[in-house]
């Protein structure tokens, strides 16, 4: 798919989404809207009930103006001429907001505006299993008036959220489809992504195989030649040229077949106790030709008392390989590394030190994944498949350890693993 058409589909869907999100929160906020001013009518009904019940029971006129006034959105105070039972007051307001269907946990106090002082106050739990608790809540007073009741719902958003149940069943709906929308958009930028790495990984490795294969082909044909057995030297330095390609070719085929048994967890471990500083010293002999080229110097620092570890000698030769020829190739003046170890933690450590180009702090976090190459602008002179440190990553974590690094551009980078030891 082009990178025009997934960017399209990316605006397209985010706008959409965008939209839709937009258009449900207006929505839900006007029935929330709507859910308030019901749920404030229906109680100010309430509240006038039980007033007028009140005035009948203790025959007090009623007055003229409404008795039942709304201080603010949850709080609610009812005028009275006369003294209130608390636990008749109680009842009734349970009756008329049980008549209303109104759920709310509420808190109640009688006010004496002659004495100045709270007669009684109480907490009703109609929807929480709350226990009850007096309230010492000071309620404003009214001018020229005995005795009036304030009613305040604690939890009043709760309930009425609690009654817009379609809403927020599509509020939760349209939560699942915006995060299907932000996984699917990663997993189609995810497989872009790794579509342009196995891009980049062909395109490499047909360079990486198209030379040897060149250079063979050349040598063959010069071999063809009958004059050729009447020079020797010439005949020995194709022959050394034909060995030298079909080697490289064997490396690079062996190394993309390893990545192929990693990719099915089948890495084989063969392990055997082991001393890792053996394997170091191996290693460097491996990678002593390559050195001596660019009149290198590895300087060892093996401090650890107790080297010992139980792991597989081929794959870990193979880490301490990769590393050392990266620190190599990745060199543009004169080689220089070197390999520490540390008992630490219960375990070793091993730091791999270069003086190299070094890598950029927002390419350290990706140079362990499969197929990644630190850009290099239009320079290709280090050529490679991007498979060498996930190799090597595989590696030290199937041996339960793990591997860090440290790295500055120009200045180098600091490999450091850490292995557990044998005990």
């Amino acid at each position: 798919m082009k990178s025009s058409t997934i960017r399209f589909i990316v605006i397209l869907g985010a706008l959409c989404i965008i939209g839709i999100t937009i258009t449900q929160i207006y929505w839900v906020r006007r029935a929330f809207d709507l859910k308030e001013a019901e749920f404030e009518r229906t109680v100010n009904t309430a509240l006038y009930n039980v007033a007028q019940q009140i005035f009948e029971i203790s025959k007090t006129p009623s007055p003229a103006v409404n008795p039942v006034k709304q201080v603010s959105t949850n709080y609610f105070i009812v005028m009275v001429n006369s003294e209130i039972d608390a636990s008749l007051l109680e009842f009734l307001i349970r009756n008329e907001f049980e008549k209303r269907a109104i759920r709310a946990d509420f808190e109640y106090g009688v006010y004496d505006c002659s004495s100045e002082r709270m007669v009684y106050g109480d907490y009703v739990p109609l929807q929480t299993a709350k226990e009850k608790r007096v309230t010492n809540k000071k309620f404003p007073q009214w001018a020229n008036q005995g005795y009036y009741f304030g009613v305040q719902f604690p939890n009043r958003i709760a309930h009425i959220t609690n009654q817009m149940g379609i809403w927020s069943f599509s509020s939760v709906v349209l939560l699942l489809v915006i995060v299907f929308f932000a996984y699917t958009l990663f997993v189609i930028l995810k497989q872009k992504r790794l579509s342009e790495i196995q891009k980049d990984f062909i395109n490499n490795m047909t360079h990486e195989f198209k030379t040897p294969i060149a250079t063979i082909a050349v040598s063959t044909e010069v071999l063809k030649d009958p004059g050729i057995v009447h020079q020797p030297e010439r005949l020995l330095n194709y022959m050394t040229i034909i060995e030298k390609e079909n080697t490289r070719l064997k490396q690079q085929v062996e190394r993309v077949l390893q990545m192929a048994r990693l990719d099915k967890e089948d890495i084989g471990l063969k392990k055997e106790n082991l001393s890792i500083h053996h394997i170091i010293q191996d290693s460097l002999r491996h990678t002593s030709v390559a050195l001596q080229e660019k009149k290198g110097n590895v300087g060892l620092e093996l401090s650890a008392d107790e080297p010992a570890i139980e792991g597989d000698k081929l794959h870990l030769t193979n880490v301490f390989n990769n590393l050392f020829d990266n620190a190599i190739k990745y060199c543009k003046t004169t080689p220089s590394l070197i390999v520490r170890t540390i008992n630490e933690n219960g375990g070793i450590a091993i730091e791999v030190e270069d003086n190299g180009i070094g890598i950029a702090l927002e390419n350290q976090k990706r140079v362990f994944q499969k197929f990644y190459r630190v850009p290099t602008g239009n320079l290709h002179d280090v050529k490679g498949f991007g498979l060498g440190l996930s190799y090597v990553r595989t590696v030290v974590e199937a041996h339960r350890g793990k591997i860090s690094l440290r790295s500055e551009l120009g200045r180098g980078s600091i490999f450091k693993i850490y292995l557990p030891v044998l005990r």
